[in-house]
């Protein structure tokens, strides 16, 4: 199964409009169901998905990881590089085509730069 995971840290500011660009897998070769995971290392994001002409997500903010809230202990369990877990935060699924492009929009409005961490795994349906 094809994955990618990456980090990439978005200035403040400004807008990456899409994550996932230059990867070998932005576009589908054949028809796949697509996962996706996405957190940011600081609250006030907001990211929009889509796959083909698909909107799988509209903009929504986006989830934070490594903050004390997220650890009952209070202690940040990381503060830059934690990837969402698989399969529970992997909270967007949707049918690819062969051909269609996979767009991840991760807008920062904040004054500081603030890092995503990403999950997409792409499982061939076999047609």
């Amino acid at each position: 199964m094809p994955v990618i995971m990456n980090v990439v840290s978005v200035a403040a500011g400004a807008v990456n409009n899409n994550l996932v660009s230059g990867s070998a897998f932005e576009f589908a070769r054949v028809q796949s169901i697509v996962s996706i995971g996405i957190a940011a290392s600081n609250t006030g994001t907001f990211t929009t998905i889509q796959a083909g002409s698909d909107i799988v997500a509209e903009e929504f903010p986006t989830p934070i990881i490594g903050i004390a809230a997220n650890n009952p202990g209070g202690v940040a369990l990381t503060t830059t590089s934690q990837y969402p877990v698989v399969p529970d935060e992997m909270y967007f699924t949707d049918v690819m085509n062969p051909g269609d492009r996979l767009v991840i929009r991760f807008r920062n409005p904040t004054a500081g730069a603030i890092n995503a961490a990403f999950v997409v795994q792409l499982s061939p349906t076999g047609n």
